[in-house]
């Protein structure tokens, strides 16, 4: 119960604060907002170390949720203004991919990672403090030297590049201004009142934010992997798995979910599709939740390999956050205000609905034989597959002919910007020219002025 207020108190507050920190962000640079929060988060995090009471801990987590609101989603943004369609979807994957990897050793997002077992081992007592005090004084620690250095290695915006970017050179900026012309992009702007309507009468704000929540919550069942482990007994009732083991299994999970991130990433952008390897992934989830349902209702007759194999399977699908914000990069190049706002949709959508639905889709008393866990993720993946596909129909029946068209508009516009350079610089030319003619013939008078008097 404990467990799950905190996790409340910290994912509740995100809910609200994401639509309005991304339209901040096109105001304040991104340096000084997600840098600002990343030090901020390292800061609570650490003063929960020397929290006294439960209620310390749910206040200072309230303020963290408040304080990583802006940061998967911020990022996102940031990746969508400088990169193009080969490149942005493995970027983002790699991003994506180190949430895993933080689970994987981190001590807070994931109790059971490699680096609490280490600051458990060998921290505990030292100088007084208990060691899960240790894992929060580490933790913010880190956190806060990343955040320092965000403020000089973030690069903010292709129009407006970070000052304080000592590695970020002047042609930099003007080689990614023409990347963003060559392919049809329009450059990031500051919200306003016009471009948020503008977003709420387009198809794609009720397409992504939905074909996101779905296919996180379709997939969410793999988190419950350690409960599963941990009810197994042996025939004479003593648990099967050792309390390291079942932290150390969901451990090569996270691996194959780290490796099959990165590679649909790379195909998406090696194919250019992003539509298609999200429907794959639609496809490989319905496996593990329809094997996982027929476990559940007959466990004694399905083997138990089925349910081990089930949701390491779980693990090759969770690819698709990738793919979705890249597609909606692709949807909307000429709309960089309507991405952003769809990002926080999405975003703050997935945390309003998982705050209250994966308690009674997933609850811990019914582990590891979850009622409609796994049904609900079937229902889920399928009605991925038709949003996926409707979405697809929609792009190439309306949205790509406005693309065409701005891109159209856009290349034309540079070349009529390169011609106009180019005549200036021929007037130019022309003008030192004539310039230079008038005074050498002057020079050419004088000499012969001179030459006369000299007869």
């Amino acid at each position: 119960m404990r467990f799950g207020k905190l996790a409340f108190t910290q994912s509740h507050p995100k809910r609200s604060p994401e639509e309005a920190d991304l339209v901040i962000l096109t105001y304040v640079r991104p340096s000084y907002w997600l840098s600002g929060l990343e030090l901020c988060w390292g800061v609570m995090t650490g003063l929960i170390a020397i929290a006294k009471s439960a209620r310390d801990v749910y206040i200072l987590r309230v303020f963290l949720g408040l304080c990583e609101s802006s940061a998967w989603p911020g990022m996102v943004t940031l990746l969508m203004h400088w990169y193009t369609p080969t490149e942005l979807a493995k970027r983002m994957g790699f991003y994506h991919s180190c949430q895993a990897i933080g689970n994987m050793i981190s001590p807070i997002r994931q109790m059971s990672g490699a680096l609490q077992v280490a600051i458990l081992n060998t921290l505990h007592g030292s100088s007084g403090i208990a060691g899960w005090r240790w894992l929060f004084v580490i933790n913010g620690v880190m956190t806060v030297v990343v955040g320092l250095l965000g403020f000089v290695m973030l690069p903010d915006l292709p129009n407006r590049p970070n000052p304080r970017a000592f590695w970020f050179k002047e042609g930099h900026a003007r080689l990614a201004m023409e990347r963003l012309e060559r392919h049809g992009r329009a450059e990031p702007k500051k919200m306003s009142w016009a471009a948020a309507q503008r977003t709420f009468r387009s198809w794609v704000v009720y397409f992504i934010p939905v074909l996101y929540i779905s296919t996180v919550l379709a997939s969410y069942g793999y988190n419950y992997f350690n409960l599963f482990l941990k009810a197994l007994k042996n025939p004479d009732g003593t648990p099967r798995w050792s309390v390291s083991d079942i932290n150390a299994i969901p451990i090569g999970g996270g691996a194959i979910n780290v490796v099959f991130v990165w590679i649909w990433a790379i195909l998406s952008d090696l194919l250019q599709t992003r539509w298609t390897l999200i429907v794959a992934q639609a496809l490989i989830g319905l496996i593990p939740c329809i094997a996982m349902s027929v476990w559940t209702a007959h466990p004694t007759t399905t083997p138990l390999a089925t349910a081990y194999a089930s949701y390491f399977i779980s693990y090759l699908c969770l690819g698709t956050a990738p793919l979705i914000m890249s597609w909606l990069s692709d949807l909307l190049p000429q709309d960089p205000e309507a991405r952003t706002l769809i990002t926080g949709v999405a975003v703050a959508g997935y945390y309003a609905v998982s705050a209250w639905s994966q308690v009674l889709v997933w609850p811990a008393v019914e582990a590891p034989y979850y009622k409609h866990g796994w049904q609900s993720s079937i229902a889920l993946w399928i009605l991925v597959i038709a949003m996926t596909c409707t979405l697809r129909y929609i792009d190439v029946k309306w949205l790509l002919p406005k693309r065409e068209e701005f891109r159209a508009t856009v290349i034309e516009g540079a070349k009529v910007q390169d011609n106009e350079a180019e005549a200036a610089g021929e007037s130019s030319s022309a003008a030192q020219i004539d310039a230079g003619s008038a005074a050498t013939s002057k020079n050419l008078k004088s000499v012969g002025v001179d030459r006369t008097l000299e007869v």
